[in-house]
């Protein structure tokens, strides 16, 4: 018998759709998924070769620190300060993750006990949700909808009992949306989590795919004092399995999430430590690099979304093109199942990201582009 944490806690649902496409290519469909944003692309040539050095080197296979080794720590306060423009203590405000997605978990079981609330975007991240329940908190989802370009509505949030929240979770530049943060849209979430004593957790790992302003909470003034901020160069370096992520904050925050840490998992194989403060060092070549194959990219979702009739916003960023569905289907499941079907391509139906994303769809930019090509060829003959 499973325990009762996990009631309401659902297999990820791109864990059960694997294996109906894996079922549909056993058929010979020979799907094309353009649903799932893990990067294609390889990471830089000099990330692999220290990688293979520094695994060559004696003395380095064993448990590695908590808090990851002082190469590390310090390449991604260097990070942080050249692109963000945000000082950090190498010593004390930074925790290299085993993947950013750990971290939502650590801070989960670190900060809520039973009952307490977490307020959660919709459409946003599933694994948000059920990582406030397998903490044992509560969502209370809060919507965000095209109207308000996707962001919250503060006021209509401050009129409600916040009384038992104690976490609120931002993500921008936004997935599944896309949408870039507004000038002095991060200071109102900082003046909202000081007015309301709760914590802001923001989700960053986006801030570098197709966007030439990187940007970061902890940008604002006073921030460390209510932000904890995930980072990750799963996109930003096409590392997605490497695992390799950083959180960032006030050094009693950072003690705070270590000490739950700690007691789940060791630091991670010291090579791989040693690659990833090599990635972190690339400049605006290396970026510059990535966005323009992504570029390319995009250009084909649009003449895919062009055929299904969807309706795009082109000032989009990240590593994924969100669509309005026609006014003809039901919801987003509706239209991703007749192209996945009749098309033998996979795109991504927005409801699974909340509510707010019934009626639209979500294309990843992850595949070379003959794959799109390809689909667009497919749904072409579907909709002719």
């Amino acid at each position: 018998m499973i325990a009762k944490r996990m009631e309401g806690v659902s297999e990820y649902y791109f864990s059960q759709k694997l294996r109906e496409i894996d079922l549909l290519n056993k058929e010979g469909k020979n799907i094309i998924n353009l649903g799932i944003g893990s990067p294609d692309l390889p990471p830089h040539p000099d990330v692999i070769r220290t990688l293979q050095e520094e695994a060559a080197k004696p003395g380095v296979h064993g448990y590695q620190g908590y808090k990851g080794i002082p190469a590390l720590r310090q390449a991604f306060a260097d990070w942080y300060q050249q692109w963000y423009q945000v000082v950090l203590d190498p010593d004390t405000e930074i925790l290299p993750l085993i993947g950013s997605k750990e971290g939502i978990m650590h801070i989960c079981m670190t900060y809520l006990n039973e009952g307490d609330q977490a307020l959660i975007p919709d459409p946003g991240y599933p694994t948000y949700a059920s990582a406030v329940k397998l903490a044992g908190g509560q969502s209370i989802t809060y919507p965000l909808q095209e109207e308000q370009n996707w962001y919250p509505d503060l006021e209509a949030l401050a009129a409600t009992d916040l009384s038992k929240v104690k976490l609120m979770f931002v993500n921008y530049p936004h997935m599944p949306t896309g949408q870039q943060v507004e000038t002095g849209m991060f200071e109102k979430l900082v003046h909202f989590a000081k007015e309301n004593n709760l914590l802001l957790i923001h989700d960053n790992p986006y801030s570098f795919i197709l966007n030439d302003n990187p940007v970061s909470l902890l940008e604002v003034p006073g921030a460390k004092e209510v932000v904890l901020e995930l980072n990750s160069l799963s996109k930003s370096h096409n590392m997605a399995g490497w695992r390799i992520g950083m959180l960032c904050g006030s050094k009693e925050r950072i003690e705070e999430v270590l000490r739950f840490k700690s007691n789940m998992d060791s630091g991670m194989f010291q090579p791989l430590q040693m690659a990833a403060a090599k990635a972190l060092s690339l400049g605006k070549e290396w970026y510059s690099y990535i966005n323009g194959i992504y570029a390319q990219r995009r250009n084909e979702v649009y003449r895919i979304l062009d055929i299904l009739g969807c309706q795009y916003e082109l000032k989009q960023v990240g590593l994924f093109v969100w669509a309005k569905i026609p006014d003809q289907y039901t919801d987003a499941y509706a239209l991703s199942d007749e192209v996945l079907y009749g098309a033998n391509v996979f795109l991504t139906p927005g409801g699974i990201f909340g509510s707010q994303g019934n009626r639209y769809i979500r294309i990843s930019l992850c595949g070379d582009l003959s794959r799109f090509e390809q689909a667009i060829i497919r749904i072409s003959k579907l909709y002719k």
